[in-house]
């Protein structure tokens, strides 16, 4: 009788952890048509970088207006689930770009772009975190992630302007031998 009760209670307990496990899984943070959208400009850079940019945007737009909104409940847990799709796409942008630098893509008219995007991201999560109007309990939700967020557009902004007279660069020398 004992053994069944042990039986019993570890397969509550790997039940338990298994269907704990699947909800630590992240979510995809594109809805399927953006998905598809990236899918048609898989090969065009200065596209897929636009629409890259544009969804990290709408990320933090919509984060904005559920702040706004006097209505939206737990805005703890909201500003930091809407940060997290913010990484997450900014963290695809960044990939995206190595991607198209190791395959010698030009880059300097999509990086123009990008650093312009990451000018406003920056400013748009720096007043976040200024903001007077979250609690510092809500605000410990978030408060982390905000600061990753932060780093990494200003990491990024570093890096791409970087890349940008890396380019420059380039595109002068293969200007000099076709002369």
């Amino acid at each position: 009788m004992r053994a069944e009760h042990v039986m019993v209670r570890l397969l509550v307990l790997f039940c338990w952890v298994a269907t704990a496990g699947a909800q630590v899984r992240q979510r995809e943070p594109l809805a399927p048509e953006e998905i598809d959208q990236l899918r048609d400009a898989a090969m065009d850079p200065s596209a897929r970088l636009r629409l890259f940019s544009r969804f990290a945007r709408a990320r933090l737009v919509a984060l904005e207006q559920m702040r706004s909104d006097p209505k939206a409940t737990n805005r703890g847990q909201l500003t930091h689930d809407r940060l997290q799709e913010f990484v997450d796409i900014y963290d695809e942008l960044n990939e995206n770009i190595d991607n198209f630098i190791d395959r010698k893509e030009d880059m300097r008219k999509p990086l123009k772009a990008v650093i312009e995007a990451d000018h406003e991201f920056e400013v748009k999560l720096l007043a976040l975190k200024s903001a007077p109007d979250a609690s510092s309990k809500e605000a410990e939700q978030y408060r982390f992630l905000l600061d990753n967020a932060l780093e990494a557009v200003g990491t990024g902004l570093q890096d791409h302007k970087q890349l940008l007279v890396e380019q420059d660069e380039a595109a002068k020398h293969r200007g000099k031998g076709k002369s």
